[in-house]
């Protein structure tokens, strides 16, 4: 038994939440260290705000890509893991800029620090199920064309997200002057939209594609790589990246 082969816009719409994602980590990348600053961050410890990133990758990915091996409900296999990325993250995005308000009860740097982990977090929980997501629905002879779909959608996110507060600011008015403690209402406005068409982006994914179920996952078998290989060699690397962090921690320690 072979899967069905996809048209295009079916392949569009399956990777489509990668631009709503890819379009919050550019926001993020391009403005959190400002955003930070603006709360009372030191120039000089930023740094250490952006360990959160890889930290929350080499901690969540693994964790997710297992367990969404083995999930299978009513609503899928991968699409309740990056829906419910998709909502912590645009939580995320929306509150970061705004952590001001939380000032009667936390310091804006905490609220603003925290945010950009539940980001980080949520974001990897949306993106690892969407790479799966092509070995499962796209037949072995259509899967380059699943990730180049996906990397041009990561590129156009990327793009968009980037340039949409300059975009509010000079082509619609929208105020880029800030006050002190206060971000600045372009960039507010643009976490805001990139949250929106984050969530939006990824309903597109959840509500347009269709996930085979375990029965028909079994009788693809001869399509699937040799995952007991795969988990062997990612624990291989997985080892030897660890023992080169800690080679370097000792070269550290050591100076």
């Amino acid at each position: 038994m072979e899967k069905r082969r996809l048209s295009f816009w079916q392949i569009w719409n399956m990777s489509f939440g990668f631009l709503g994602i890819q379009m919050g980590f550019a926001l993020q990348n391009a403005n959190a260290s400002r955003i930070l600053q603006i709360f009372g961050a030191d120039v000089h410890e930023l740094s250490w705000f952006w360990i959160i990133a890889p930290l929350m990758g080499l901690i969540v990915q693994p964790i997710i890509g297992h367990y969404s091996d083995k999930t299978w409900s009513r609503f899928g296999r991968r699409k309740p893991y990056f829906l419910v990325g998709a909502i912590l993250a645009s939580i995320g995005l929306v509150l970061m800029p705004q952590a001001d308000i939380f000032i009667a009860f936390l310091p804006a740097l905490w609220v603003g620090a925290g945010m950009l982990m539940i980001m980080d977090a949520s974001f990897n929980i949306a993106m690892e199920p969407f790479r799966a997501l092509v070995g499962d629905n796209l037949r072995t002879d259509q899967r380059t064309l699943g990730f180049s779909v996906q990397t041009a959608l990561i590129g156009f996110g990327a793009v968009i997200g980037s340039w949409l507060p300059y975009a509010l600011t000079n082509w619609f008015g929208i105020s880029n002057e800030t006050t002190q403690g206060t971000v600045p209402f372009n960039l507010v406005l643009s976490f805001i939209i990139g949250a929106i068409i984050l969530v939006v982006s990824i309903l597109i994914t959840v509500t347009t594609t269709k996930e085979y179920s375990p029965e028909e996952l079994d009788s693809f078998e001869d399509d699937q790589p040799d995952l007991n290989s795969e988990h062997k060699t990612e624990k291989n690397q997985a080892c030897l990246i660890l023992l080169m962090i800690l080679k370097k921690c000792q070269q550290l320690c050591a100076n």
